[in-house]
């Protein structure tokens, strides 16, 4: 896009209501593919005040402890006291895990996908990972949020948070931070004298403790930080919002700026292409920026219930392609097998390793295989 125009994204922390059910959710899956590879899991988790609901459909040849599970998951979050207005140790929960269908199972089975539908894959050269600048940096703020509370740097915050991230571009390209905006809890120990709103002096440290070390790069005089905009944060977590799994996609990938096939991740085995080709999608974008054969990449990817290839791909390169998107499209059916079966070996999906998806973005992020770049030589020579 020409000209100077803001873009924002948002995130939220490990300890928002439907990043807690997106890790219960991951952390089921985990379980079951620690004893039981092939596994079938599809996860889904409520949670509202005093209240975790885990449900869904899995077929497996291990045990999970649910209730185990759920209260561990809770208390690594940090919601270990009654203060926080939600309780690891004294919360109910409610395990309502059924078996898959066999309708769907005997199509999968046979290497067909799991579902139906759209996924799209992003890369682009405006960071190193090669994601969104304003996505990467809502990430790492409530990341920050994180460190700073658990290793007792500011004592008052609690596990909730968000963050937003408003970029201003000058001919697609990232000049500065035009506002921050953080949304921490806390505890009444930092409220002025009404009772209504936290005190200038915490501001001004979330500010600093928090923001700078992940801004201060870009940020200029006119940068806007907004903290706390409704006064107080005191009452966070399911006490104040339910949560449910799969309910912050956009978070989860590209920050809003490329569309979203609809399809959640968390709490879903490799066999769901929701997932899966979400994240083979995102490793083909991801080497065709590194080949050096587009500065910005799309890719959209179609299946059916039950059939083993894609029933389309597309390629968008906005422009910015060295070769043509038809000759993206080849190289990428050439190089990449999209079929779920070819999915899950070529990422090695079939393994524990997803409860750490399940905050700060599935994207961008070091040690998940489709992160890597190792198909961008042979993409770039064959190109």
């Amino acid at each position: 896009m020409k000209g100077r125009y803001l873009f924002t994204s948002e995130s939220v922390g490990n300890g928002h209501p439907d990043k807690v059910c997106d890790q219960i959710s991951d952390a089921v899956l985990d379980t079951v593919f620690k004893d039981d590879p092939k596994g079938r899991v599809a996860c889904e988790t409520f949670c509202s005040t005093g209240l975790v609901i885990v449900g869904g459909e899995i077929t497996t040849t291990t045990y999970v402890d649910v209730h185990k599970l759920v209260r561990q998951v809770l208390l690594d979050i940090g919601y270990n006291h009654p203060k926080y207005g939600f309780d690891a140790n004294t919360c109910s929960i409610l395990n309502a895990i059924n078996k898959q269908s066999p309708d769907i199972s005997q199509g999968v089975d046979t290497g067909g996908a799991g579902d139906q539908g759209i996924m799209f894959g992003y890369a682009c050269d405006e960071t190193p990972q090669l994601m969104p600048l304003a996505i990467t940096l809502a990430h790492h703020l409530v990341e920050r949020v994180e460190e700073v509370r658990k290793k007792g740097i500011l004592k008052y915050l609690g596990p909730d948070c968000k963050s937003q991230v408003t970029i201003e571009y000058e001919d697609d390209k990232p000049i500065r931070i035009d506002a921050v905006v953080l949304a921490c809890q806390h505890t009444e120990e930092i409220l002025d004298k009404t009772g209504k709103r936290i005190t200038e002096k915490a501001k001004q440290e979330i500010i600093k403790t928090v923001a700078h070390p992940i801004v201060a790069k870009m940020i200029d005089k006119n940068t806007k930080f907004y903290v706390n905009e409704t006064g107080k944060f005191v009452v966070g977590g399911p006490q104040s919002d339910t949560g449910v799994t799969g309910r912050k996609i956009i978070v989860d990938t590209y920050g809003g700026v490329v569309p979203h096939g609809g399809g959640a991740f968390s709490g879903k085995d490799p066999t769901k292409v929701d997932r899966s080709a979400a994240y083979m999608a995102r490793y083909i974008c991801k080497n065709i920026v590194a080949a050096g054969l587009a500065k910005k990449c799309m890719l959209q990817v179609g299946y059916a219930i039950g059939f083993p290839q894609p029933v389309s791909v597309m390629v968008d390169t906005y422009g910015t392609g060295k070769t043509s998107e038809q000759h993206l499209v080849a190289l990428v059916r050439k190089h990449f097998d999209l079929s779920p079966r070819g999915i899950i070996s070529t990422l090695d999906l079939r393994r524990p390793i997803y409860l750490k998806t399940a905050s700060y973005g599935h994207f961008g992020r070091p040690g998940f295989s489709w992160e890597k770049t190792d198909k961008a030589a042979a993409l770039k020579k064959d190109a």
